[in-house]
């Protein structure tokens, strides 16, 4: 399994201004985004992902995962609702200008519902991923089940739906840094991941599980305010920022990270994340 790197990341001189859409997009493509990577290889490995493979990524962001698919010779279609700066970042790895049509990643990038990719020729999917982990934000299971109701119809029967969770709070490191977003938060929108999470999201759409695995996903920065961008860059600490101010989440994240720094100034924090295959039947 591939390990997560810690790349170098030059701190920015004096404070940081609060991020625009575009920057977070950045961080998220250059800091974070590569987080889950050993969880995209173990889930492509266990289903043979390959020649012949039609991928539908619900949640594509940047399109790491939707690359690594593509690197195995997989047909693409990438859905980005939340962030039209991330999906334009996606545009540039799979879809870059000035690259020969015909050397050109086999690839549909869309913004909005799964349904916006239908067509009257498109065949059916034969696998849908959900890569963006569920068991942190209150509400995250009900967002998730509205987005398979819209893409289960477009999967072929016996298709794989890959559908991904936090692990036990005891086992993600970063738990506890969510966890100090969220006292700024009235109500707390975080919430702990629950057992069946991912089994109950399958149920309601209708899927039927067929096995299930954890994949450890350190998170690694090169320090303390590589960390702090690229959490950032989730989203998970929006609701915090607007309920006081940036830069107030910004030191509540920069010191609840304190005990994850090592001697060398890097930022180490094992996290463990669990995947359910579910089937279209």
């Amino acid at each position: 399994m591939t390990p997560v790197l810690v790349r170098q990341h030059l701190p920015q001189a004096g404070p940081s201004p609060r991020a625009d859409r575009g920057a977070r997009a950045r961080d998220w493509s250059e800091i974070q985004e590569r987080m889950l990577v050993p969880l995209y290889e173990a889930v492509y490995e266990r289903l043979d992902v390959g020649p012949g493979t039609r991928v539908l990524g619900l949640g594509c962001g940047s399109g790491l995962a939707l690359l690594m698919a593509a690197s195995r010779g997989a047909a693409l279609t990438g859905v980005e609702s939340a962030s039209p700066e991330r999906l334009a970042l996606a545009r540039e790895r799979l879809l870059p200008e000035g690259r020969p049509a015909r050397a050109r990643t086999e690839a549909r990038l869309v913004q909005g519902a799964p349904g916006d990719t239908a067509g009257a020729r498109s065949p059916a999917y034969t696998l849908v991923t959900a890569f963006e982990p569920i068991g942190a934000l209150a509400g995250d299971t009900e967002r998730l089940a509205a987005s398979l109701a819209a893409a289960v119809p477009l999967a072929r029967r016996g298709a794989a739906v890959v559908l991904v969770g936090w692990g036990p709070p005891e086992r993600c490191a970063t738990t506890a840094v969510l966890r100090a977003a969220a006292r700024q938060n009235e109500p707390p929108r975080w919430r702990p991941p629950l057992r069946d999470d991912l089994e109950r999201v399958a149920e309601r759409a209708g899927l039927t599980p067929d096995g299930s695995g954890r994949v450890a996903c350190p998170f690694g920065y090169a320090g303390v305010d590589s960390a702090v961008r690229g959490l950032l860059s989730t989203g998970l600490f929006d609701a915090a920022a607007a309920a006081t101010d940036a830069a107030q989440v910004d030191k509540e994240l920069a010191e609840a990270l304190h005990p994850y720094q090592r001697r060398d100034g890097t930022v180490w924090m094992p996290n463990v994340f669990r995947y359910l295959v579910a089937r279209v039947p």
